[in-house]
């Protein structure tokens, strides 16, 4: 099921119960982040609180996007899950690094990585 923002494409991928893979796309700024904290808060609202972002086709990230990405980490966490990075761009890891937020969200170099780090918990 893949949406269409002006910028940005998100395609979801239901792994079980409570666990989707978000595949994110384009550019994450200003224009784009409602409609990607509403994909977030879609899956949340289903159940599915592990949640892992595939950003390896994320061109580009602002601080609209870093405040869709904190607001939605703790959302996850209150209901039980997480939210996880993988493979992020070189620009986006760098976003990612200078403001802080791999310190509570370590990007995994890929989504099998992302994925095996919730365990069991699936």
């Amino acid at each position: 099921m893949a949406e269409q923002e002006p910028n940005l494409d998100v395609d979801v991928e239901i792994r079980a119960a409570r666990t989707a893979v978000l595949s994110v796309g384009g550019e994450l700024d200003m224009e784009t982040a409602g409609g990607f904290e509403e994909h977030l808060t879609e899956q949340l609202r289903h159940g599915r609180c592990h949640l892992v972002l595939d950003l390896s086709d994320l061109a580009f990230m602002d601080s609209s996007g870093l405040n869709v990405l904190i607001r939605s980490v703790h959302r996850a966490r209150d209901a039980g899950g997480d939210l996880r990075l993988a493979a992020p761009t070189p620009a986006v890891r760098r976003i990612l690094e200078i403001t802080g937020v791999t310190t509570t969200m370590p990007p995994h170099e890929g989504v099998a990585e992302a994925l095996a780090a919730f365990g069991g918990a699936r």
